[in-house]
Parts: structure tokens; sequence; C-alpha cells
């Protein structure tokens, strides 16, 4: 019996593929620079399922040449890189996987965080390049964490874990969301709610966990950035577009701001160059989820979607439900 054709786009944690190859005729890319349109619409001919990247380009023309498509089941939480209303036109399942990054990713933008403010990747290139030579009461100062003032623009499950680890550090935190929580809630996690202006002005550090959307891109600008304190730091670990790259790049290089720490960039895998060439910020290559618990987690979760809408069952996590209403 002939077996459907699933199409995997960059090779995933082997728990996945296995859950695949039980049910599927399975083809992986094995090339690690992100899979360019005109490949995706040569590979989605004839396939029943994609299982793709953030960085995929899954628009409308690749959804189209997918002409046995069933889903389109993105390895993130995000799906901004698929036409899903197009695929919901074209009755395509689009799945995600969401909720089971959330501590990982809130791990590493505390990292983050502590790696801009204690300045430790410019220690550590000082150290290996041999220029430490003994003790220095001025050498390579930075800033407290413990008793600093954290801002929090997105509030959802990563923003919340993270603040649930900055009481740790005894910090305030504040935060801006699209809805404010109830106040049991605000007192159990110990955060209260502000207007953006004023968390930006208020906070030592502020890190960003919102989705992107047409209201969230470059969220933080210029405008934004002259409004942070000169010894702040800003982390992102969200999505790239969320900042406005060469304004960030300006005011780092200004001293408008005093640090940042970055895991995802508006223009990936491509750095603005001026940012990339400053001491004063961390670079991590968009590593939020990069345990190995939760990318295997991640790779089975998004197996299983795509198993179960190519065997006829609704998956766990489905981003566009309109597909079933419709059927």
């Amino acid at each position: 019996m002939h077996r459907p054709r699933v199409y995997v786009t960059r090779r995933i944690p082997q728990p996945g593929l296995a859950l695949l190859e039980q049910h599927f005729e399975v083809t992986v890319r094995d090339e690690v620079r992100p899979i360019t349109k005109e490949e995706l619409l040569q590979q989605v001919r004839g396939a029943k399922g994609l299982l793709c990247l953030l960085t995929d380009p899954v628009d409308e023309d690749v959804l189209v040449a997918g002409d046995q498509l069933v889903c389109v089941s993105n390895y993130a939480v995000g799906y901004d890189n698929i036409d899903v209303a197009a695929a919901t036109r074209l009755g395509i399942v689009v799945t995600n996987t969401p909720g089971v990054l959330t501590e990982t990713t809130a791990d590493l933008a505390f990292a983050l965080l502590l790696s801009a403010a204690r300045r430790i990747v410019e220690a550590d290139s000082f150290m290996r390049s041999g220029k430490f030579k003994g003790w220095d009461p001025m050498l390579l100062l930075g800033w407290d964490v413990c008793g600093a003032t954290l801002g929090i623009i997105g509030f959802g499950k990563i923003g919340r874990a993270v603040a649930r680890r900055a009481r740790g550090f005894d910090m305030r935190v504040l935060y801006f969301g699209r809805r404010r929580l109830p106040a049991a809630e605000e007192e159990r996690l110990g955060a209260a709610f502000a207007p953006l202006e004023r968390l930006l002005r208020e906070s030592d550090f502020v890190s960003l966990h919102v989705p992107l959307s047409r209201e969230t891109a470059h969220l933080i600008g210029e405008e934004q950035l002259r409004l942070m304190k000169p010894t702040a730091v800003l982390v992102n670990t969200s999505r790239g577009p969320v900042v406005d790259e060469r304004a960030l790049a300006d005011a780092l290089r200004k001293g408008t701001i005093a640090a940042a720490g970055l895991d995802v960039y508006e223009n990936e895998p491509d750095v603005d160059p001026i940012l990339a060439s400053l001491p004063n910020v961390v670079l991590a290559p968009h590593i939020g989820s990069a345990s190995l618990k939760t990318r295997s987690t991640m790779a089975k979760l998004a197996a299983q979607n795509l198993i179960d809408a190519i065997l006829g069952r609704r998956p766990r996590f489905v981003v566009n439900p309109e597909v079933f209403e419709k059927r």
C-alpha cells in the first residue's frame, strides 16, 4: 500500500522523525540554511503534509503548489510565516507547538539579561585574548540585577515565567500587555501593570515577549529607546521585527541605552553589521527553545499534529479550527 509522503524542511530531533516514519514516507531536507520559496514550491507537490520552521515562507503560492496538502505543521509556537487565511480557504489544517517551550525560553531570556548586565561575553573575550593582568577596581563594571526594576512587555506564558524568575532576584516587576491580569494574579507574580511609556522610563531591564503582528512590528524603535534609561538593558527573545534593529544599533552605539541581549533578529539569519560590531550586545543564534528536552518534545508534538491531521483526526493544537467547521 502506498504511504502518504510528508516533507520536513529541516532535520528535527529523532523522536519526531521516528513518529512520522511509522506512518509516512518521510523526506527530510538535510541542509542547515533556511529553505527558499523556490525549494518549497518544488517539494510540496504531491506531499500530504509539510513540517516546517518559523523561518520557512509558506505563502499562498506554496500552499496552492501543495495540491495534496492536508496539514502544515509548524515546529514553533508562532506561525506568522504561514498564510493562515489562504490555508483555511484551501482547507489545509495549520498546527503549532505551544506551551512546551515556555520555561526554556524564559531561562534563556534571563541568561541574556544576566550576561548583558554583567558583561559576560566581553569578559570571556577579554580573558581568551590574554588581556587580563590582574584584578582592577574599574574592570568591566556592569549593572546589578538584584533589586532592579524589570519591565516585561507581553505577559503571556513566557512573560509570566520570566516574572517568576525575577522574584528570586528581588526585582520589582512591571508588565505591559493586551489585558491586565486580575489583582490576585498580579500579587501572586509580584508584578504591577504599567502603560508602555511608564514601563520604558522606569525599567532597568526590558524583556520582550510579544507575538509578531502589525501592532507589534517595530514596537521598540527610536522613540521608545529614547524613553529608556541610559543604564537600561533590552532583551529580546520574542521575534526579531518587534525591534527596529537599525535604531537599536544606533542607540547602543550612542549610549542611549547601555546594553542588549538578543536571540532573534529582524532579517534572520542576517544581523545589522553595526549591531554585530558592538561590544555591548550579546548575540545568540535563535536558541530560545534549544534544550534537548524541549526540542525533542516540540518534534514529537509537531509530528503528532501532522499524523492526526493526515489520518483524519483533529490535532491537539490547531491554529485555524474553522477548517473543521467547513467540513
